[in-house]
């Protein structure tokens, strides 16, 4: 049995702004990349590839040579992956403010696809 890969979504703010998408345009080439590439194992390996935080919300890790970055999302269906939040990490620990905003967004958006 051939396993289906997941695919990545983006949150999309009330007025259309996509953060993440933000997020990962305003890194360098090779930053982006690093990112991409967390993504895309999630993507094929499901959730074992990440790492979870809190509730349904888990995290991409991507180290860059100068930086390492972190991307929050949920699983939003069996093979939808939302993500809610990027960031470049500066600290050991994931920061619970950008927790909380993820669960924030995963929170509005599920609101919104009910209306």
């Amino acid at each position: 049995m051939t396993r289906r890969r997941l695919r990545w979504r983006d949150y999309r703010t009330g007025s259309g702004a996509r953060p993440v998408r933000a997020f990962i345009d305003a890194l360098g080439d090779e930053d982006a990349a690093v990112v991409l590439a967390g993504m895309k194992d999630v993507a094929e390996n499901g959730l074992a590839a990440a790492r979870h935080l809190r509730g349904e919300i888990y995290e991409v890790r991507a180290d860059g040579e100068q930086r390492a970055f972190r991307l929050l999302f949920c699983q939003e269906t069996k093979f939808i992956l939302l993500s809610l939040s990027g960031f470049t990490k500066k600290t050991r620990k994931t920061p619970p403010s950008e927790v909380t905003r993820a669960e924030a967004r995963l929170k509005d958006w599920r609101f919104r696809s009910e209306q």
